[in-house]
């Protein structure tokens, strides 16, 4: 990290911080904080793997409301994600599986604009290229 000059140039950035563990609280230097907890459990609050799903959601709906506008297309896209915490191969893992849905295109229409999406979209393209991670063009959100 010291050594990247990209750290300069940053369109933006961010602070966050957990001081607490997975009973406590995750806080944004910028003001937002949530409860959290484990997902192991019945104790109020936000796990990681919520986060990390709304996080892959919102960033693949405005990365494609980005490709759409490019395209001409009027059209308000949707995302899903789902995430599993599984046991791995020696250590815990999480699954994660996301589906697109662009309103009015046909399927092979959302599968072209869908593969722009995962490429351009920087939380997919930090998941890209594990075996963990899978995205998908579908007509409806399931």
């Amino acid at each position: 990290m010291k050594n990247d000059v990209r750290w300069d140039k940053a369109l933006y950035t961010t602070d966050t911080y957990n001081e607490e563990g997975l009973a406590g609280h995750a806080y944004a230097k910028e003001g937002i904080e949530v409860q959290t907890s484990s997902p192991l459990n019945d104790n109020p609050g936000t796990n990681p793997e919520q986060l990390l799903g709304m996080s892959l959601c919102t960033c693949l709906v405005g990365t494609m409301e980005v490709i759409l506008k490019e395209h001409k297309i009027d059209a308000q896209p949707k995302a899903h994600a789902k995430i599993a915490y599984v046991k791995g191969k020696g250590r815990n893992e999480f699954l994660v599986h996301a589906q697109v849905a662009v309103p009015g295109q046909t399927l092979s229409q959302t599968r072209v604009l869908v593969s722009e999406v995962e490429n351009r979209c920087c939380v997919s393209q930090l998941l890209s290229g594990s075996d963990n991670y899978s995205i998908e063009a579908v007509l409806e959100l399931v």
